[in-house]
């Protein structure tokens, strides 16, 4: 039980920091000169993070087959 609250909480912080990501990767495009290469690493990292998230919650709601 308390191992799945840590990884809610885990999962939690990672979501809100996708978010975050993804402002900062809209507040760049809008930019009229764009930092090419900090763009690359953000939307390198916001993909990281899609991973870690979903890998967090296939192990907190795995799929159950009946």
């Amino acid at each position: 039980m308390e191992e799945e609250l840590a990884m809610l909480k885990k999962l939690e912080a990672l979501t809100m920091h996708h978010q975050e990501l993804d402002a900062m990767i809209d507040k760049l495009n809008a930019e009229k000169f764009k930092d090419e290469f900090q763009l690359h690493r953000l939307k390198k990292e916001k993909l990281n993070l899609r991973d870690e998230i979903s890998k967090l919650q296939d192990a907190i709601y795995p799929d159950i087959i009946a």
